[in-house]
Order: structure tokens, then sequence, then C-alpha cells
């Protein structure tokens, strides 16, 4: 059973959680702080990761359904949990009904407005799967998805959608669309030879970086007006700049003739970030409102 369960983890990517799981709990604090006055209650923040962790989880159990026959022929995925015969389709499938009714619990706990929303939640969880089959602007479809991460910690805990939420959801997509771009590089001939869609397949290595700075540096302009339009003071500030060191790095370490640290730049430098900006807004919000 622990096995199983190991495979089930290793299926829907736990260690990403660090990319959208920080900025939920941010959108759910700062929304709170700003439309409420106060924080959210602990309960507020339980139903949030049930939230994301149904939605996550229902979204890596769909992609790797849709995508099992491409990722059989792709050699970095071919040892993939359904193309190995890890799993069958069928326990996928049971797993990821299951993880959307833990969304849809978790949606009906947290506030009216989350669970009118959910259904346009859900169908970018399922068209993302679908968009490399049709379109290079696949990785800001996933910017959206992800994205929904913060709008919906927002949403979950004051029933509103507010323009400081737009700007951190904007943000956060434009932020995930940029580092999805730097990751799908190591599939460039693959997705090439079968013709898949994606911005390093259609553009190449030298224009796709340049593309992903761009992405970033609308993610750092969001960031500063998030600073200027929120209760945010100085403690968020340092983070931001943080942020912004981070961001510069991770563009630093990649160029056209030297991808060595591509997995240094998609997930060390991104995982560290969400949590840092999460936790310089966490202690800004908590020494003014506590």
């Amino acid at each position: 059973m622990f096995k199983k369960i190991g495979i089930f983890l290793e299926m829907i990517k736990i260690e990403h959680t660090l990319f959208a799981l920080p900025f939920a709990f941010m959108g759910a604090i700062l929304g709170s702080v700003v439309v409420n006055g106060h924080l959210p209650s602990w309960a507020q923040i339980g139903w949030v990761l049930l939230a994301m962790f149904g939605a996550r989880s229902a979204a890596f159990g769909l992609n790797r359904m849709i995508d099992q026959v491409i990722d059989k022929k792709n050699p970095r995925t071919a040892n993939r949990a359904i193309p190995a015969g890890l799993l069958k389709s069928a326990e996928v499938i049971l797993f990821t009904v299951v993880c959307f009714l833990l969304l849809l619990w978790a949606a009906y706990e947290l506030s009216p407005l989350a669970l009118k929303l959910l259904p346009i939640a859900v169908f970018l969880l399922v068209i993302y799967s679908y968009t490399k089959r049709f379109t290079w602007l696949c990785h800001l479809v996933l910017g959206l998805t992800i994205a929904l991460a913060p709008l919906g910690g927002w949403v979950a805990v004051t029933n509103e959608i507010d323009w400081p939420s737009i700007v951190l959801y904007v943000s956060v997509a434009f932020w995930t669309a940029g580092f999805d771009i730097i990751y799908a590089i190591q599939d460039i001939d693959f997705d090439q030879k079968e013709g898949l869609y994606s911005i390093p397949a259609r553009f190449g290595v030298r224009k796709s970086l340049l593309i992903a700075r761009y992405f970033h540096f609308i993610t750092a302009i969001g960031f500063v007006i998030l600073f200027f339009t929120t209760e945010l003071s100085w403690w968020y500030f340092a983070g931001m700049l943080i942020a912004y060191i981070i961001l510069f790095y991770e563009h630093f370490i990649l160029s056209p003739n030297d991808m060595s640290k591509l997995q240094v730049a998609f997930f060390t430098m991104n995982s560290v970030l969400s949590i840092l900006v999460f936790v310089f807004t966490l202690i800004d919000l908590v020494v003014q409102y506590s």
C-alpha cells in the first residue's frame, strides 16, 4: 500500500506543490486582510489546502491520462507511472474523480463565489493538457491555470474578486508561463519531431529564453503594483527585491549555448521564490494585524 501511495505521489509531482501552494496561501491571507481587515482563520486555511490538493492532483491525474501515449514515446517521460505500467488507467481515473470531489467539497465549504467559479477552474484544468496539440500558447494556458491558486485563495476567504487579486493572478500566470517555457526547452527536439506545439519548438532556444524573460518582467511589474495597491509594507518589499534577484539569477545561469543548469533554474529557483514571497508577505501582515 505504501509503495502504491509513493507511486501516486510521484505521479502528481508532490514536490512541485512548492510552486503554487505558497501563492494560494498568499492570496488567502492578503485577500482576508485587504477585504476583511483581519487574517484568515485556521479553518479557512485548511480548506484552501484541501482545495489545492484536490485541484493540482486532479490536474496531474488528467494530464497523465491524456498524455500517456506521448509520454511513452518521449525518453524523458517514458518511466512515468502509466506508460511504465506502475499504475492502471482505471486507478488514475478513480484517483482523479476523488480529487475533483475533494475540490468540490472544499469550494462548497469556503465561499459561494468559489463554488460558482469552480466550472471555470475545472475547464482550465482539463483543457491545458490538450493545448500542446494545437497552440504554442500552451504555456500561457498553464500559467492561467496555476494562477488560479492565489486567485482561488483570495476568493475563498473574501467571496470577491478585487483588482489586487487580478494583479496577483496575472503576476503568477506570467511567472508560471515563463518558467514553463524554460522547462519545455528540454523537449524541443521531441516536440518538433512529434508535431507538438510549444514556444521552444516554434521559436527556438534563444528566442524562447528571451520570451521567458519578458514574461518574468511582467511578473516583476505586477509585484510592484501589488505593493502600492494593498496593505503590504516594507517586509513584503524586501522579499520582493530578493525575488527579483532570484529571477535575474534564474536567467543569468541559462544561455542558448549552456542549458546545463535548467533543472536548477526551473525547480530550485522558482520553488525558493514562491516560498520566499509568501513568507515575507506573511511576516508583513502578521506584524501589522496580529
